[in-house]
């Protein structure tokens, strides 16, 4: 008789560090916490792994480990590789890096990063040192809201750069915003990504599909001891109920947005 599989925590950084921009400071995270956050992980057992190894796994029916997690980091901030990969490497965690190509500092670069970002260096460096490099679209938008041109360009754009930049197209892909469709799903899986990430503040379960799988938001408030409930997936319904909120009410106006859009194409 087979067993289905366990649901997994994927937790969702942006920035750590201890002085960040006011436009990122809630979804920041300061270096100290980081550390901490990471030794909840060692003590309790859990094994990290990639979004690609997770997915292979899934995908093939391959084993995984007793305690799964995920570490991933969205957009690219600078202190992903100042702060966050010395912390990694102490306990020999992988991680995987969402990147805004037109985010990082370099050829690239169209000057909308909210914050400190990564250059090209130090992702090629994260990359080294078994950081797994995703794409997180080009300039960041909210892709469900695009034409579909401009969609399949966002998407492409980023793996293209990535794949000359460190070498190896990436294969996992995260949703700005966390926001998707059924076409946005469509249009990641056609331009080569094999999984992808969304939020909702759940545990990832193979039932969600390769491109819907589910990350837990950690923030500034996210104390040692709310992080170590969320990723023992306890409290969950607590710990988001006003992201929950929020997500479903923009959920309504992304939907009446998009209705507009339709009908002004159609007349």
């Amino acid at each position: 008789m087979s067993t289905r599989p366990p649901a997994v925590p994927i937790v969702m950084y942006h920035a750590v560090t201890a002085d960040p921009a006011p436009a990122v400071r809630e979804l920041s995270v300061p270096p100290e916490s980081f550390a901490a956050q990471l030794a909840v992980l060692a003590d309790g057992g859990f094994t990290p792994l990639t979004a690609a190894a997770l997915a292979a796994a899934w995908r093939g029916g391959g084993p995984l480990p007793a305690r799964p997690v995920l570490i991933t980091f969205d957009d690219g901030y600078e202190g992903v590789h100042r702060y966050a990969l010395p912390a990694l490497a102490r306990h020999g965690f992988p991680a995987t890096l969402f990147v805004s190509t037109g985010w990082l500092r370099g050829p690239y670069d169209t000057g909308g990063g909210p914050d400190a970002m990564l250059d090209w260096d130090q992702v090629r460096e994260l990359a080294a040192a078994g950081v797994e490099i995703g794409g997180h679209s080009h300039s960041h938008p909210q892709l469900d809201g695009l034409g579909d041109a401009r969609l399949r360009h966002e998407v492409r754009r980023c793996r293209e750069i990535i794949a000359e930049q460190v070498g190896t197209p990436p294969g996992s892909f995260a949703y700005p915003y966390g926001h998707s469709s059924r076409r946005v799903r469509q249009t990641v899986r056609a331009q080569g990504f094999a999984q992808a990430l969304a939020v909702g503040n759940a545990l990832a379960d193979r039932r969600q599909g390769p491109y819907a799988l589910e990350r837990l938001t950690v923030r500034r408030r996210t104390d040692t001891e709310e992080f170590a409930r969320i990723v023992e997936g306890r409290g969950l319904l607590r710990s988001f109920a006003r992201d929950r909120a929020l997500t479903k009410g923009y959920a309504v106006v992304r939907r009446a947005r998009q209705t507009v859009r339709l009908c002004t194409r159609g007349g």
